[in-house]
């Protein structure tokens, strides 16, 4: 029988992390979630993040869905004392994350080469929002920009106008995320084997043009055969009103087509020369779409939901968020849960997606108040925290 770890798979790794706002944070959140020492290094004035929207003193709910399981360091790397302090919890660490624009870091004296002089085998990470070189490198970012520069603006575009249009949530903030926190892991992995640390590059332009090539831009495969539709080719809206609210339904391979078809009571349609295969259904997408839409709009949600289930068609109703963690399959798999959180009160978080059965990741501890673990991590690292408090270096 196999023992349980509750320390979760990263258990004495340690991450200097001095990022900010969503994409580093959030990267160096599933780090700190699967059992990683993740010290968040803030300047005085803390995390932006932690003032944008309600507060309660030093949390917004955007700070502790970005922040939890970690620990705050507040110190002033402007001057010689705050630098110390971090030279000192460089010496200690296997991971060195930072987002600043490219050039800041080194101005700073916290580039590559003056962390890898400290330790030498750590991995170090750059995160950014263009790359290194080129006509935006030294341009500010927010997710936005990524949107419309990378191509997901004009996929997202409306159908009977041609206007792009932004996705409603910050869709290349979170990818980066996502592909930071994989990359640390197999350079840690690498590391293991023998390989020493490296430095881990990422732009997240570059992230969003390779998230999105998989059926967003699969059309531009092919050089001289290319598919210049103005959207994906995959790319459908499947959102069908009914009397009493949306669902979605779609219908690929010939079997679903088929039992759409008979959920619908339009068996006709399997006789349709445009729906023959599943490429006629994809040329003749809109067609398709508009008569699925017409009889949809004919019974209710729970009606329609349950015909299509009973013949083998992918669907599901249209949640509002508010109904997203009260939803039966979301209660059973346990993917939202409720803490108490010493300042913020009762708070809500998803649970990491990612399951171990030997390590289980999960929430190590609540998100930090600015400076709230200054003295416990200046003391780990022998440092009296008494004068520097007094100095102002640390808060």
């Amino acid at each position: 029988m196999s023992t349980i770890d509750s320390k979760g798979p990263l258990a004495g790794v340690r991450v200097v992390d001095l990022t900010s706002m969503i994409s580093g944070p959030v990267a160096t959140m599933m780090l700190a979630d699967q059992g990683a020492d993740v010290i968040k290094v803030e300047p005085l004035s803390g995390d932006l993040v932690r003032y944008m929207g309600p507060n309660r003193q030093g949390l917004t709910a955007g700070f502790i869905s970005a922040n939890r399981s970690k620990r705050s360091l507040a110190v002033d790397l402007k001057t010689p004392e705050g630098m110390d302090v971090v030279r000192r919890l460089v010496a200690t660490a296997d991971v060195f994350v930072q987002n600043f624009r490219p050039g800041a870091v080194d101005r700073m004296g916290l580039g590559e080469d003056a962390v890898r002089a400290i330790r030498e085998d750590i991995v170090y990470v750059s995160i950014s929002g263009f790359g290194e070189e080129g006509p935006y490198a030294h341009k500010r970012v927010y997710d936005p920009v990524i949107q419309a520069l990378s191509g997901l603006a004009d996929i997202q575009k409306d159908g009977a106008t041609g206007r792009p249009k932004m996705v409603r949530t910050i869709i290349p903030d979170k990818t980066t995320a996502l592909t930071a926190a994989q990359a640390i892991t197999a350079a840690l992995f690498a590391r293991e084997r023998g390989r020493g640390g490296q430095h881990v590059k990422l732009a997240m332009l570059d992230t969003m043009v390779a998230y999105l090539w998989p059926e967003g831009m699969t059309g531009y495969t092919f050089i001289g055969r290319e598919v210049k539709a103005a959207r994906a080719q995959f790319a459908q809206d499947l959102i069908f009103q009914t009397t009493d609210g949306y669902i979605t339904a779609g219908a690929v391979s010939d079997a679903e087509w088929e039992g759409m078809c008979r959920a619908l009571d339009r068996e006709s349609w399997l006789s349709d020369r445009r729906f023959r295969t599943a490429n006629d259904r994809i040329v003749n997408v809109a067609e398709r779409l508009a008569m699925t839409a017409e009889v949809l709009a004919t019974r209710s949600s729970a009606e329609w939901l349950e015909r299509l289930d009973a013949n083998g068609v992918p669907c599901a109703p249209v949640l509002a968020r508010h109904q997203v963690f009260e939803q039966e399959q979301i209660r059973i798999n346990g993917t939202v849960s409720e803490h108490d959180h010493p300042v913020a009160g009762r708070i809500r978080q998803p649970r990491p997606a990612a399951r171990f059965d030997r390590t289980p990741a999960g929430m190590q501890r609540h998100a930090p108040t600015l400076g709230e673990h200054s003295d416990e991590i200046l003391e780990e690292l022998g440092i009296d925290p008494v004068p520097l408090r007094a100095a102002g270096v640390v808060a």
